[in-house]
């Protein structure tokens, strides 16, 4: 016999994303920035994803005083816990002559986990072997600079498809950034690695009504906030890393093509629920 209790809110509401840019900058060459502003019905969503969105918030209002060369764009997503709905949406929404003029797209979803680890998304698929849209790896291999710079270890996390990058990646846009860890447990490596307690999650909280002021690891805020703001700056200014990219992979397209229909993306979740 099996009993099944279920808790279900069931309503039509309206979500909105804020979205902002610098008023400098080539708005030909866009670098794209984001994080999502909801959390689950559960909690407060201190971690998940109120740490990323203080993050961005704090690089906004420092670019105020900055002179990028390429314009900086913010977005907080609303609705990403229901599935990814807002920045879908805007993505999908948005004409191809806009999709053109970003560049790139960076992603900061839960980046201060209480027992973290220092995870960047694989770009290049030398981890996981889903490479991302062109660009993608030199994204990835500067966010690796920050880290290299500091001394402080790092490693590459799967594109997963759980957060708000999934469509830019959809829509062959370049993409990057940070994640310090959810739901799975710290294994006895990453613990001599990072730090924290192996066999314990890296966020204990995660989607719980614990994720609440209490839960923030104040080192891991700073670490990924500082490396958020190393990689904007950075290409707030060139973007070069990435053309290159870019462009070799244009000129290799026949080969790119066939690599492309190998790794077919595999999607295994919707929002945080797996569904395969």
């Amino acid at each position: 016999e099996v009993r099944v209790v279920t808790d279900v809110v069931r309503e039509q509401t309206e979500t909105f994303n804020l979205i902002t840019e610098t008023s400098r900058g080539n708005p030909d060459n866009v670098v794209m920035t984001g994080a999502h502003l909801d959390s689950v019905y559960e909690g407060a969503g201190i971690n998940d994803n109120g740490s990323g969105s203080a993050a961005l918030l704090e690089l906004a209002l420092q670019m105020k005083r900055a002179f990028p060369n390429n314009q900086v764009r913010f977005a907080w997503w609303g609705a990403e816990e229901a599935g990814l709905v807002g920045s879908t949406y805007y993505v999908n929404n948005l004409p191809q002559a806009e999709k053109d003029r970003i560049k790139v797209y960076l992603n900061y979803d839960m980046i201060g986990s209480p027992n973290f680890g220092n995870f960047i998304y694989d770009g290049d698929g030398s981890d996981f072997g889903l490479q991302g849209p062109p660009g993608s790896a030199a994204t990835e291999a500067l966010f690796e600079r920050y880290f290299d710079l500091r001394g402080i270890a790092f490693e590459g996390t799967e594109i997963s498809f759980r957060s708000d990058y999934a469509q830019f990646f959809e829509d062959g846009i370049a993409f990057g950034g940070l994640f310090t860890g959810a739901e799975v447990l710290k294994t006895e490596e990453q613990a001599a690695k990072f730090g924290g307690e192996a066999g314990v999650a890296f966020d204990p909280c995660y989607h719980a009504g614990c994720d609440d002021l209490t839960n923030i690891d104040e080192l891991a805020l700073e670490l990924n906030g500082d490396a958020a703001a190393f990689v904007t700056s950075w290409l707030s200014l060139s973007t070069e890393l990435i053309d290159d990219e870019i462009d070799a992979a244009g000129e290799a397209a026949p080969a790119v093509g066939v690599l492309r229909s190998a790794q077919q993306r595999t999607a295994t979740h919707w929002g945080d629920k797996w569904i395969r």
